[in-house]
C-alpha cells in the first residue's frame, strides 16, 4: 500500500532551550520598547509645547571637536553614535542566528528570509508606485523608509495587548526582524552614501582589523577594545559611510562559538560565548538608553508647525507613500512571502496556528520606527519639511499597523492563553515543560 508522507509542518515550537533565549531576548526588547514609547511621547509632547523652541534648542547644540568632523549636534550623535550600539548588538544577532542560531541552515533560514525579502521589497515597491502616480519625482529617494520592523516597538505593542504569543510566532518574529534589519543596513551603506572618501574607509580597516584579532583570541579588556570600536567609528564616520555600519562590523567580528582552547593573554575561558557576553551587557544599553534617545530626539516633529504639519502631511506624495508600504506593504510582503512558501513547498501551517496568526503578525511587521526614521534622515535630511512629514507619516502608519494588528491578534487571545498554558504545565517536575518534551520539535 502506497502512503503519503507527512506535508512539512511550518512555525512549529522549537526546542525548550531555543525558545529560553528568544525569551530572554524578547523581555529586554520589550522593556526597551515600552521606554521607547514613553520617549517618543514625550518628545512629540515637548515638540508640541509653548515650550518647543527649548527642545529644538536641546536637539540641535552642537557638541564634539570640529577638527575629527565631529562638531555635531545632539540629534546627530544620536542618530549616528548611540544607533552604532543598537547596530553593533544587531550585528552580534545576525552572527549568532547564522552560524549557531535559527538561520544556521538552509531548511531553518528558508521561510523567514523568504518572508523577510518580501517584507522589504514589497512596501519599497509599493512606495515607488504611490509616489510615482503622484507625480513627485524628488520623493523616490525615500523608497526605503517603509521597509524596516521595528522589533522593540512591535514587543512593547504586544505587551499593552496582553496577547500571550507561541513561542514559535515569537521566534519567527524575531528572527524575521533579524533578517530584516541585515537588509536595512545594506541599504544604508549601499544607497544612503552621499560621498566616499575611501581613505578614511579603508583607514577605519586598521582598528576594525585590532579588534578583531583581539576578541577572537578571547582578549575583552574595555580599555582596549573600546579606543579601538571608537576608532572604526570615527574614521567610518569620516568615510561618509553612516557611522551606524560600523557598528555591525564590530558586532561581525565578534566570535560566537566557544574554544577548545585560548592563549595566555586571553582575559576570557575558551569555553566563553563572547557574543553572548557581550550581548548581556549592551543589549540593555542598546534597548534602554540608545534606541529610546534617539527616539527623543527623532520624534519631535511639530504636527502644526514647521512644514504645515499634519494637513501638509496628508498631501505630501512621500508620506502618503511611507502609510501605504507600511501599512499595507509590510502586510502583503509578510504575508504573502508565508503564504507562497508554503504553496511551493507543499507545507502546512502548525496544527496549533492559523492563518489569521500569520496575518496578525504581518501587520506588526508594519510597526517600523528606529530604522524608518533614520532612512528618512538620510533620505531627505534632518530638519527640512519632507523629513519632518515622513516622520508624522512613520508614526502614523506604525500606530495604524499596531492597531490592525492589535484587533486581529486579540481575537485569537483565547487559544493563545491556551498555548501558555501548556508551554508552562511541567507536571513530572524535571524543569522542562511537557509540551516541548516529545513528538516532533521536542527535546526527546
Amino acid at each position: 500500500m502506497h502512503l503519503t508522507p507527512p506535508r512539512p509542518r511550518l512555525l512549529r515550537r522549537g526546542t525548550w532551550a531555543e525558545t529560553q533565549v528568544v525569551a530572554a531576548a524578547l523581555r529586554t526588547e520589550t522593556v526597551g520598547g515600552a521606554l521607547l514609547l514613553l520617549a517618543a511621547v514625550a518628545a512629540l509632547l515637548w515638540a508640541n509645547s509653548p515650550w518647543r523652541d527649548l527642545y529644538a534648542g536641546l536637539r540641535d547644540a552642537h557638541v564634539g571637536p570640529a577638527g575629527l568632523h565631529l562638531d555635531l549636534t545632539l540629534g546627530q550623535w544620536a542618530a549616528d553614535g548611540l544607533l552604532a550600539v543598537f547596530f553593533f548588538v544587531a550585528g552580534l544577532e545576525l552572527k549568532r542566528e547564522f552560524l549557531v542560531g535559527e538561520l544556521c541552515t538552509p531548511a531553518r533560514a528558508a521561510l523567514p528570509v523568504a518572508a523577510a525579502l518580501c517584507g522589504v521589497a514589497l512596501p519599497a515597491v509599493l512606495y515607488t508606485v504611490v509616489v510615482s502616480s503622484l507625480h513627485a519625482p524628488d520623493a523616490l529617494r525615500g523608497w526605503a523608509v517603509p521597509t524596516a520592523t521595528d522589533i522593540a516597538f512591535a514587543l512593547a505593542v504586544l505587551a499593552v495587548i496582553g496577547t500571550h504569543l507561541p513561542s514559535a510566532l515569537r521566534s519567527f518574529l524575531l528572527t524575521l526582524a533579524v533578517v530584516d534589519d541585515l537588509v536595512a543596513i545594506a541599504i544604508i551603506a549601499i544607497f544612503y552614501t552621499r560621498s566616499l572618501d575611501l581613505g578614511s574607509l579603508l583607514l577605519a580597516l586598521v582598528p576594525l582589523l585590532l579588534f578583531t584579532v583581539l576578541v577572537q583570541r578571547r582578549i575583552a579588556h574595555p580599555a582596549v577594545l573600546l579606543p579601538l570600536a571608537f576608532a572604526t567609528w570615527v574614521l567610518v564616520h569620516q568615510s561618509g559611510v553612516h557611522a551606524t555600519v560600523a557598528g555591525v562590523l564590530l558586532g561581525l567580528a565578534v566570535p560566537v562559538r566557544p574554544r577548545s582552547s585560548a592563549s595566555r593573554a586571553s582575559t576570557l575561558p575558551a569555553a566563553t560565548d563572547v557574543a553572548q557576553r557581550f550581548e548581556h551587557v549592551l543589549r540593555p544599553l542598546s534597548a534602554g538608553v540608545a534606541v529610546p534617545v534617539f527616539a527623543f530626539f527623532a520624534a519631535g516633529v511639530s504636527v502644526t508647525g514647521h512644514g504645515g504639519g499634519a494637513g501638509s502631511t496628508l498631501r505630501d506624495a512621500a508620506a502618503i507613500g511611507v502609510v501605504a508600504g507600511l501599512v499595507l506593504g509590510k502586510l502583503a510582503g509578510v504575508f504573502g512571502g508565508t503564504w507562497a512558501f508554503a504553496r511551493f513547498t507543499r507545507a502546512e501551517l502548525d496544527e496549533d496556528l492559523s492563518w489569521w496568526d500569520v496575518l496578525g503578525l504581518s501587520l506588526l511587521a508594519g510597526i517600523g520606527f528606529t530604522v524608518s526614521l533614520l532612512v528618512g534622515e538620510l533620505a531627505f535630511g534632518l530638519g527640512s519639511e519632507r523629513d519632518d512629514h515622513v516622520r508624522l507619516a512613520v508614526l502614523g502608519g506604525s500606530v495604524l499597523s499596531a492597531l490592525l494588528a492589535s484587533v486581529v491578534l486579540r481575537a485569537r487571545n483565547r487559544v493563545y492563553r491556551r498555548l501558555a498554558e501548556l508551554e508552562t504545565t511541567d507536571l513530572d517536575g524535571d524543569g522542562v515543560p511537557d509540551y516541548f518534551e516529545g513528538g516532533p520539535g521536542g527535546t526527546t
